[in-house]
């Protein structure tokens, strides 16, 4: 009840503080203004975070005085608020902050808060030092967005809160409860479009917070090593991920770290065609679902999550390289970058040598997921020999028939059913020439029929959803249209094979200066659904297609258009005009241009 009431009190009094911080700040000019490599496109009110800051400080006072080490936190954060606020109006070098976060991450140390990972104190501290300072900065870096710092704040409060309670930590539990209710307060006006920005006096007090605050969990009430490794790091996961994204690409792009710019997460999420709320909410999601996956693991046994840590490490991975695909910076601006970004995405996505890497790990947690499922999630020390000693011969031999089979002959970009199909087939002769072998070497009474089931379903499922990751995720997010700025809106005739040819042609080739806004198709039982995200329209619909998007074009994609259907066409006064391929007199085949 008294968490609730915390709650509670600090939103109030987080709405009346930031709402007496945006009068002020507006009343003495102390706004952001838009610049070029910030994301705001009108001045805003600065410096919400002493809203936030006083709302929890005051809340801490009345409602968790008596919670160990809430004194210490509170100095610390206290700290870096008086450092951000005088970086909002003054600008303090990054060297400069850099020093003061790690003179704070040290008295925190000192004070003996630290991550218990390994058993040796002196490897403790530094992780501890490096955790507290990455946080600050992950959160400071983060705030690039209306509300997107705040809210994955906000939620990693709730599961940080969750985190204690579940300890059994009721007292602790009250500082992130009071937290989360001053950074909701502030997000009823830094939500789209907000009316006031935290600045760095929030970003820096709300990090360091965050970061000191996961210290006071009760690690020792988990004996399961790795959720005291991933718990908090999982809880914060989204700012960890956009730092270290933003950190590869700027440094790859010769640019410095401390550089402000549009090449977050959320930036290329919009990019890929998000609005910006949805993008946000999408990293919002991403928060809770890591949260979740925190609260999660600890109920599993470290094999499973020997298991689960690797794949999962991979999914973030292409979560990754396919955001860091996205183009963020200006032709011209990344002289050294862009040379190295072009050989690393080379590397990455054409590059056999990646793609055997990669199978190397597939094929090993492929394996290892197959004795997990047949013997129930725990191996005995036996078993585990057994995998062991057995792993490298399954390496090699299934690496083998992928060379033979065809694998590594594919293109990831255009990868389609039938390289599934010779992907099965690699995998399932590669299993039977494993089965084959090991039953050779260790005879029938050691080996598990069920492990040799399994196993290849495992690699296949694993390595579908390696290949088809990009694909999937250009499913989720809509990739752009990036449209000429004088492209026309069009239709679509033809929801077929060669409608979605020419769909794509112009999605990918903007100089065409086209924006489809939908197909357009006489078959009743494709109307009204959609295709590739574009709805499929009827001939009587066009005119109110007209009317609302200004068309006056048809791109024909079917050879065989009713000439009734073209006179309906005509009638609306549209242009309309065909695709088709022809064989040039060299006989070079090429494709007539659109338009």
């Amino acid at each position: 009840m008294q968490l609730i009431a915390g709650s509670v009190a600090t939103f109030v009094l987080g709405v009346f503080l930031t709402l007496m911080v945006r009068h002020l700040a507006l009343a003495k000019g102390v706004i952001a203004k838009p610049r070029p490599d910030r994301w705001h496109q009108k001045p805003t009110a600065l410096c919400g975070g002493i809203a936030i800051f006083l709302a929890f400080q005051l809340g801490c006072w009345f409602f968790a005085s008596d919670v160990p080490g809430m004194r210490l936190i509170l100095a610390g954060s206290a700290l870096l608020f008086v450092m951000g606020l005088v970086d909002d109006f003054w600008q303090i070098r990054p060297p400069v902050k850099f020093v003061i976060q790690l003179a704070v991450a040290a008295m925190v140390v000192f004070f003996g808060r630290r991550l218990p990972w390994t058993n040796y104190e002196a490897v403790n501290i530094a992780i501890t030092i490096f955790f507290l300072v990455g946080i600050t900065n992950a959160i400071n870096l983060l705030d690039n967005m209306d509300g997107l710092a705040g809210g994955v704040s906000l939620i990693a409060c709730e599961f940080l809160m969750i985190t204690f309670l579940l300890n059994g930590q009721t007292s602790p539990a009250m500082l992130p409860a009071l937290l989360g209710g001053a950074v909701l307060g502030f997000l009823v006006f830094n939500f789209n479009p907000a009316s006031i920005f935290m600045g760095d006096c929030g970003s820096m007090f709300l990090g360091f917070s965050l970061g000191a605050t996961a210290l006071l969990s009760d690690y020792d009430r988990t004996r399961n090593l790795f959720a005291v490794l991933l718990t908090p790091v999982l809880i914060l996961l989204i700012p960890i991920f956009d730092t270290c994204l933003v950190t590869v690409s700027r440094k790859l792009a010769g640019r410095a770290v401390s550089q402000g710019g549009r090449d977050h997460s959320s930036h290329r999420l919009v990019a890929l065609g998000l609005s910006e709320r949805r993008a946000v909410w999408l990293l919002y999601a991403l928060a809770a679902v890591s949260g979740t996956t925190a609260l999660l693991v600890r109920g599993l046994s470290g094999q499973v999550l020997f298991w689960l840590i690797p794949c999962s490490g991979l999914a973030i991975l292409f979560l990754g390289i396919y955001l860091g695909r996205v183009r963020v910076y200006e032709i011209g601006e990344q002289p050294l970058g862009k040379t190295i970004l072009k050989t690393l995405e080379d590397f990455s996505y054409k590059r056999r040598i990646f793609e055997i890497v990669l199978d190397v790990i597939l094929i090993g947690l492929a394996y290892y997921g197959a004795y997990l499922l047949r013997f129930d999630g725990g191996m005995d020390e036996a078993q585990v020999s057994l995998f062991l000693y057995s792993l490298p011969l399954v390496i090699a031999t299934q690496l083998l028939l992928f060379l033979i089979g065809g694998v590594y002959q594919g293109v990831w970009r255009f990868v389609g059913f039938e390289d599934l199909l010779v992907m099965a087939k690699s995998i399932f002769f590669g299993a039977l020439a494993c089965a084959g072998i090991k039953i050779g070497l260790f005879g029938w009474r050691n080996i598990s029929p069920a492990v040799l089931v399994l196993y290849p379903l495992v690699l296949l499922v694993l390595m579908a959803a390696s290949r088809y990751s990009f694909r999937l995720l250009a499913r989720l997010v809509k990739e752009p249209t990036q449209c000429h700025p004088e492209a026309k809106p069009i239709l679509i005739y033809g929801a077929g094979e060669e409608g979605i040819f020419l769909l794509r042609q112009i999605l990918h080739h903007p100089e065409h200066r086209y924006t489809p806004i939908g197909f357009v198709d006489d078959d009743f039982r494709i109307a009204g659904k959609t295709l590739y995200g574009f709805r499929i329209y009827e001939s009587r619909d066009v005119q109110t297609l007209i009317n609302l998007h200004g068309i006056k074009e048809v791109l024909i994609a079917n050879a065989k258009v009713p000439d009734s259907t073209l006179r309906i066409l005509r009638s609306h006064g549209l242009i309309l005009k065909r695709i088709g391929i022809r064989f040039e007199a060299d006989s070079e085949l090429a494709v007539t241009s659109v338009g």
